[in-house]
């Protein structure tokens, strides 16, 4: 045998599985049941709470003859949130027609005339018709921004290039854009800004991901659960390759024994 020739591997010369205490054991069920049982707590938490929200907040306007809670010797979670719903539907359906059409800008005509409620009711028009119109394109995007000093980078959700009128105030000839910088780890929170277009690194990612990473303080990136089973995969591959060196080596022992 050549010092260059690697030494055949036999399979007790694997080495040996390492042993895992009953801590260690109990560690990783407690472990796994909480990554398991935390996201679903919490989400069922978070929806329990704002169907009880939508529900006190529509009850008073339902009379008493129509409440389920009338009728049942306990509330029905949901009803108020039912009704809602139902109203909002009904409300969009009027206001498509002529005549609702007609009263919202007799309302909205009213509003612009008390100076304290006409900013605010005009600025939240505009974000609600942003967000929710089918063919907006505010928050679709996500972006790297060199903030909040040279050489450190954030994720930011990019928004709309902002007015003519805006637009000619900016310093520079060069095109700028609005962003908006989320906070971990209440992305709800965070800072607006006007960043020249070619400050903006556009990336591949979804804004869905982009909140998971803030949220998450960086520790669930994305893809992760893909480079798991890519890993997952190459080990299993691994093992396996090992396996059959060994079962290929095996006859080979055998007959030099013999």
């Amino acid at each position: 045998m050549t010092s260059n020739q690697v030494p055949p591997v036999t399979p007790g010369d694997l080495p040996p599985d390492a042993p895992r205490g009953l801590m260690a054991r109990f560690r990783n069920y407690f472990l796994t049941g909480l990554v398991v049982a935390g996201p679903v707590a919490i989400t069922l938490y978070l929806t329990w709470w704002f169907v009880n929200w939508v529900d006190n907040l529509v009850r008073p306007f339902v009379p008493t003859a129509y409440r389920p809670e009338t009728y049942l010797p306990f509330g029905l979670p949901g009803s108020g949130l039912i009704v809602a719903v139902i109203a909002l539907t009904l409300l969009g359906f009027l206001t498509a027609n002529l005549i609702g059409r007609t009263l919202v800008d007799l309302g909205e005509r009213l509003l612009g005339r008390i100076p304290a409620v006409r900013a605010i009711y005009r600025g939240l028009k505009q974000v609600f018709e942003t967000l929710f119109s089918g063919n907006g394109s505010s928050f679709r995007r996500v972006g790297l921004v060199e903030f909040p000093s040279p050489g450190m980078w954030s994720i930011v959700l990019i928004s709309q290039a902002p007015s003519p009128e805006l637009a000619a105030s900016l310093p520079g000839a060069e095109e700028h854009i609005s962003v908006f910088l989320p906070c971990a780890p209440n992305p709800t929170t965070g800072f607006f800004f006007y960043v020249p277009k070619s400050k903006i690194i556009e990336i591949e990612m979804s804004t869905e991901d982009a909140a998971t990473l803030i949220m998450s303080a960086g520790v669930v990136q994305p893809g992760a659960a893909d480079q798991k089973r890519a890993a997952a995969l190459a080990g299993m591959a691994n093992a396996a390759r090992i396996a059959n060196q060994a079962a290929s080596l095996q006859p080979a022992a055998s007959a030099k024994v013999e």
